[in-house]
Parts: structure tokens; C-alpha cells; sequence
């Protein structure tokens, strides 16, 4: 069986259904991958159970109480009614994508519908778990600079302004972190517009420079450099890789296509560029592991188990088991950054305030030194 992935690349748009219209007005709405687990597990369910797709979809739109969710499931449907197979259904629509239509298409195509359900159950179910493990990690640290930041704001807006006027009737040079921490202090909303103009510039140029390449590689590049991050973030996206290979070729998917798919699926610009490599290797007549072998973003136990895994003829198993290790990699990584950031978070803090109040007590200390000048 082949399927010509160049026929979704180059295939023009066609024209608007009445039932793509009814989405139009909810581009604003996603169809989050929560819902999307739930729909292939629901779907899933009816189906292995004998009921048909059409019934299926009627139930499942009966179960909704979101109107978003129930507007995608209704024109779904009316695809089905009309004549057209699931996976023609779904092509048009923006909230699926193409890894998800190809398939569910190989697996109209195969019988194994069910079963490509599942999988794509298991894969958003793991997407989801992942996206939580990294999100626990980053949300303490964020939660932090917030409190620090409005620490900062209230020491130096109100604390150190009462300091400073006390320290004005001396008449005497203060001691040089004093003197620095009082200056800081009158320059600080200043100063903290300027940090959040440059937020703001870094975040536009950002979403400017997100398409360009060598902007994608550097930054990429200076993210898998992070201390702790940049090792959690590379098993983050070849656990993605994983994934998305197991369930395309348990799927009976060709490898081109599998890898095609793959690739559209990432982001992450040396991941992507590798595969775009690997893909145009295979074409050659090459080896998957030889392939992946030129690109050092892949570990050696990948390619290890991938010269097993065509041997013996069961790619689809080592990566589902390759992705189940670097799952488990993911949340023992993730617990470890979190245990070592927040005595540090603790630490930071503790050091910012202790290094104001020491900056606003060391006069007073000396108050004896510096009324004898």
C-alpha cells in the first residue's frame, strides 16, 4: 500500500461546504488535545462495538455541551451522510491535522480503525502527560520571579525611598552598595519599563523571525545549551518522535510517509532538519538507522534499536518502546529540576532582599563612623 503524501502538499484548496462555513466563525476555538483523547476514546468505543460511523458521530455530537465541540462533530457528520469516508470528512477542517488524517485514513483503508483510534488516544494522552510534567517544572520558577519581582517593586518604591530620606540628614557619604541601592531605587520604574520593552520586542521579533531558519537553529540551538532544560527538552521532542513513528508504522505506514508526517508534525528546528535529511536518505535506497546516524540530535540507543528493529522487522515496537523510556526519562528529569530549582528559587530571593536590607542597615550600622566625619 502507498500513499502519495505529496498529494495533500500540493492539492488546492477546495471549495467551502456548507459545513465548513460552520466553523469559520470559530477559528478563535481550538480543539484542544484533552478533547481530542477523549473524542478518538469515545469513538473508539462505539466502534469496536459494532455501531457504524455515522451513528457513532450522532452520539457522540449528543454528548457534547460545548457548542464548538458539537459545530465540528455536526459537520463531520454531514460529510459522512453525504458519501464521504471519515477521513475526507475531517481533510478540511483545521482543527485536525495531517498526521491525524493520514491516519485515520490508512486506517479506513487497512480495517484497523479501532485500533489507529487507539493509538492516537495513547498519543494525545502522552502528549498531554508531557506537556504537564514540563509546565510543572516552569511553573514554580515563573511563580517565583513573579513574587521576586514584586518583592523588588515594594522595597525599592517604599522601603528604600524612607531609608534614603533618613540617610539625607546625615550629610555624610554613605557606604557605596548603599549609595547604589538608593539610585536604583529612584531609577527603578524606569528601569523596569525598559525590561518589559524589551519583553515585548523579543516577543514580536519572535513571532517575526519564527519562520526564518537560522533564526529557528539558533535558537534551538541556545535552548539545548540550557543548564538541566536543554537535556529535558531534547527528550521532550525525541519522545514526540517516538511516538509519532511507533503509531504511524503500527499503523502499516509506509517509512517515507511515516517520516513525512513526522517532520510536518515538529517544530523543533534541529529535529526537523534531521528528519527532513533522513527522509531524502531513505529515498535513496539508504537505511533508516544509517540515515539518523548523520545527525548527532538522535541518541545512539535510537539508532541502536532501530538497526534491531529492521532486522527483525518490528520498527513500530522498538520506538513504542523507546518512547515509554524517554516518558519515563521526562518525568524523573522534571521531578529533579524541580527539587534543585526551588531551594535555589529560595536562595535568589533570599539573596535579593538580604542584599537591599544589608544595603539599607550598613549606615545605621556605622551611624557612630559617619556622624564623627
Amino acid at each position: 500500500m502507498k500513499i502519495d503524501v505529496s498529494q495533500y502538499e500540493k492539492s488546492q484548496p477546495k471549495a467551502k461546504s456548507k459545513t465548513d462555513f460552520k466553523l469559520e466563525g470559530l477559528n478563535l476555538k481550538r480543539f484542544t488535545d484533552k478533547q481530542k483523547e477523549a473524542f478518538y476514546r469515545e469513538f473508539s468505543t462505539l466502534i469496536s462495538s459494532g455501531i457504524d460511523f455515522n451513528q457513532a458521530i450522532k452520539i457522540l455530537t449528543e454528548q457534547q455541551k460545548s457548542k464548538f465541540l458539537k459545530s465540528i462533530y455536526e459537520a463531520i457528520n454531514d460529510d459522512v451522510v453525504k458519501g464521504k469516508t471519515l477521513h475526507e470528512a475531517i481533510q478540511n477542517h483545521k482543527q485536525f491535522s495531517p498526521y491525524e488524517y493520514y491516519s485515520i485514513k490508512i486506517g479506513e483503508e487497512t480495517r484497523r480503525l479501532p485500533e489507529v483510534f487507539k493509538q492516537l488516544e495513547t498519543y494525545f494522552a502522552r502528549k498531554i502527560a508531557m506537556k504537564r510534567q514540563v509546565v510543572s517544572v516552569l511553573a514554580y520558577p515563573m511563580f517565583v520571579l513573579v513574587i521576586t519581582f514584586a518583592v523588588l517593586y515594594f522595597m525599592l518604591n517604599y522601603v528604600v525611598p524612607m531609608f534614603a530620606t533618613v540617610f539625607q540628614q546625615f550629610g555624610k557619604d554613605l557606604p557605596a552598595i548603599t549609595q547604589f541601592v538608593v539610585k536604583l531605587s529612584s531609577h527603578f520604574n524606569t528601569i523596569a519599563l525598559v525590561v518589559l520593552g524589551i519583553v515585548l520586542l523579543a516577543i514580536i521579533g519572535n513571532k517575526a523571525l519564527k519562520s526564518n531558519d537560522n533564526y529557528r537553529n539558533i535558537t534551538a540551538m541556545l535552548l539545548l545549551r540550557l543548564p538541566f532544560f536543554g537535556k529535558l527538552i531534547k527528550k521532550v521532542y525525541l519522545a514526540r518522535f517516538c511516538q509519532s513513528l511507533s503509531l504511524l508504522l503500527s499503523a502499516k505506514t509506509p517509512l517515507i510517509t511515516a517520516l513525512d508526517l513526522t517532520e510536518k508534525m515538529i517544530s523543533f528546528y534541529p529535529l526537523k532538519k534531521a528528519l527532513i535529511g533522513a527522509k531524502a536518505d531513505v529515498l535513496k535506497g539508504e537505511t533508516l538507522a544509517n540515515s539518523l546516524k548523520k545527525h548527532s540530535f538522535f541518541a545512539q540507543k535510537i539508532i541502536s534499536l532501530t538497526i534491531i528493529g529492521e532486522q527483525v522487522n518490528e520498527l513500530d515496537k522498538m520506538y513504542n518502546g523507546l518512547a515509554e523510556q524517554y516518558n519515563k526519562d521526562i518525568e524523573h528529569s522534571t521531578k529533579m529540576i524541580g527539587t534543585i530549582l526551588e531551594p535555589v528559587m529560595i536562595i535568589f530571593i533570599g539573596g535579593i532582599v538580604g542584599f537591599i536590607m544589608i544595603a539599607m542597615y550598613s549606615p545605621i550600622f556605622n551611624l557612630s563612623q559617619i556622624l564623627e566625619r
